[in-house]
């Protein structure tokens, strides 16, 4: 992981630079950073007239601002029961609906649906015990066949 290196230093190497101590890459070598990292602080200070560093403004900027955040909890307080797509369509987000998910998260919003269809047809419906092994002599579901066939050839 690199380090964010000194303002103190940073001085330093503007000052070289501002002295005509050296080319760029010279100035680079002899205070072992990156010929990067001097044009980088040059550009900077033209730019903003500032040399500290700038870790706040780094990363990848959110999708979904504050105002988005406002929106979401108005429409979920109308309709509680709308899909993430649904949401993402409502506000006109560029976004993936896991961001989506991840900030409402944070907001404190639970995003869990109920169950509004029926039971589940696999599910367990009787607590007997069942013989395992499928012996019966009924057709397959697969394909069709009785199950005798379905196994392959018989040995003897």
């Amino acid at each position: 992981m690199r380090k964010t290196i000194s303002v103190d230093l940073r001085e330093r190497i503007l000052a070289s630079y501002d002295n005509d101590e050296g080319t760029r890459p010279e100035i680079a070598l002899r205070y072992r950073v990156s010929l990067g990292l001097v044009k980088k602080l040059l550009q900077q200070r033209r730019r903003t007239g500032d040399i500290a560093p700038r870790h706040r403004f780094s990363g990848r900027k959110p999708k979904i601002k504050p105002e988005h955040h406002r929106q979401m909890r108005a429409l979920l307080g109308k309709k509680p029961d709308m899909t993430l797509a649904e949401l993402r369509d409502e506000i006109a987000l560029d976004c993936t609906l896991p961001a989506i998910h991840y900030v409402l998260g944070k907001m404190g919003l639970t995003f869990k649906k109920k169950r509004s269809g029926p039971a589940s047809r696999t599910a367990r419906t009787s607590s007997g015990r069942v013989a395992s092994g499928g012996g019966s002599s009924k057709a397959s579901i697969r394909r069709g066949l009785s199950s005798s066939t379905s196994r392959g050839p018989k040995r003897t």
